[in-house]
């Protein structure tokens, strides 16, 4: 998609593109109503500074669309679509980390009663098993901090991701 077109798209259909990035209500009525953008950065750039004000209750809103690290990514829409990219190393784990992150992942709802959630893109299984282990020991406040931390680590990338067409062209090699 290109700014543009998003800049196009009336309120609902531009709600339904922010909503993908992150299910957080007020978010996304506030980055839809903020356009037009100049660039891409600049979209960015705010959204940024409006997930850093995110509360527990906003985090809570956005975990429904957000699939345990390691289980099947169910539905066909564009949340599930970026959860399956997003987690695309897991296909590749090997026993021991799949068994460890499914583990820590039932450990984590028992201790904070929600989905563990990470920025699994471009992130090992190990190195999610080893995070997950991690956070297990934070407290809960803390905690809830760090989850939103990534959730809006998620959103960037989401809003990154699609406006990839937007992307500056690479310079042509002198000859």
């Amino acid at each position: 998609m290109h700014l543009q077109e998003f800049h196009a798209l009336d309120d609902a259909d531009a709600a339904a593109v922010v909503r993908v990035w992150a299910d957080v209500p007020g978010w996304v009525d506030a980055v839809v109503a903020g356009r037009p953008y100049p660039n891409v950065g600049a979209l960015a750039s705010y959204a940024g500074t409006l997930a850093s004000t995110w509360s527990p209750q906003d985090l809570e809103a956005a975990l429904h669309a957000h699939p345990r690290i390691g289980g099947k990514v169910a539905g066909d829409g564009a949340e599930a679509a970026a959860s399956r990219v997003e987690q695309g190393s897991m296909a590749s784990a090997d026993d021991d980390d799949i068994a460890a992150i499914a583990a820590g992942n039932a450990a984590y709802e028992e201790r904070f009663g929600r989905v563990f959630l990470i920025r699994a893109a471009g992130r090992a299984p190990s190195e999610m098993r080893a995070e997950l282990k991690r956070r297990l020991g934070n407290d809960p406040a803390a905690e809830t901090i760090e989850a939103t931390r990534q959730l809006a680590e998620i959103a960037l990338l989401r809003l990154g991701a699609a406006f990839a067409d937007d992307a500056p062209a690479e310079p042509e090699a002198a000859e």
